[in-house]
């Protein structure tokens, strides 16, 4: 899935939170982000790859925590 394709399709779903990561990354603003590894960022799991791909295109550090602590 392609940028455009993510975003559009974020678009159409109303996914304002993960559009404002997109942007955020695209601005600078967003740098390192801490995530469970079982959680993901959204319940999609190809849309949940295509957007932390994106992510890091974008510079951005996925930092994946232990869940367990």
């Amino acid at each position: 899935m392609t940028k455009e394709e993510l975003v559009q399709t974020l678009e159409q779903e109303g996914m304002t939170e993960a559009l404002e990561l997109i942007e955020d990354a695209e601005k600078g603003r967003l740098t390192a982000l801490e995530l469970a590894p079982s959680l993901g960022l959204l319940r999609n799991d190809e849309w949940n790859e295509a957007l932390l791909s994106v992510l890091q295109a974008e510079g951005v550090e996925i930092i994946y925590v232990d869940e367990e602590s």
